[in-house]
């Protein structure tokens, strides 16, 4: 549901995905299911932010009639139903997820050592231009 692909899930992002699943809610109601987990005050729901919602309504904390007891009842597995195939179907989702910001995180680690590996080469090219430099000007 992630449309903008920034990591997160703003406000029209949220609509969306309520209204496909079968639960529009209003624009006050959206607003306030983003604010009921925004811990960065940001006014949009991280992956961690959005977990939340789940362990909340797992612990009872979430009312009955809000929107984000109403997602996390629409977005569970209900082994019993889907069987054991359509909840690993939904596990392997989640840890292919999971492995794609792995690799995203990785690609970024490998794009700040070649920055730092060149700034270095840059580093040595100038120092050996001052010691060429140094012994044409005695």
């Amino acid at each position: 549901y992630d449309s903008g692909r920034d990591g997160y899930i703003d406000l029209m992002e949220l609509k969306l995905m309520m209204e496909k699943l079968g639960a529009p809610q209003t624009h006050l109601g959206l607003k306030n299911m983003i604010k009921e987990v925004d811990e960065d005050f940001d006014g949009k729901l991280s992956f961690r932010e959005f977990l939340l919602i789940f362990q909340r309504a797992a612990a009872g904390e979430l009312e009955e009639d809000s929107g984000l007891m109403t997602l996390a009842k629409l977005s569970e597995i209900d082994v019993s139903i889907e069987g054991v195939k359509g909840a690993k179907n939904f596990f392997e989702a989640k840890a292919q997820a999971l492995s794609s910001a792995s690799k995203f995180e990785a690609e970024i680690k490998a794009e700040q050592d070649e920055r730092k590996r060149e700034e270095e080469e840059r580093r040595n090219r100038r120092a050996a231009f001052r010691e060429l430099k140094s012994a044409f000007s005695q």
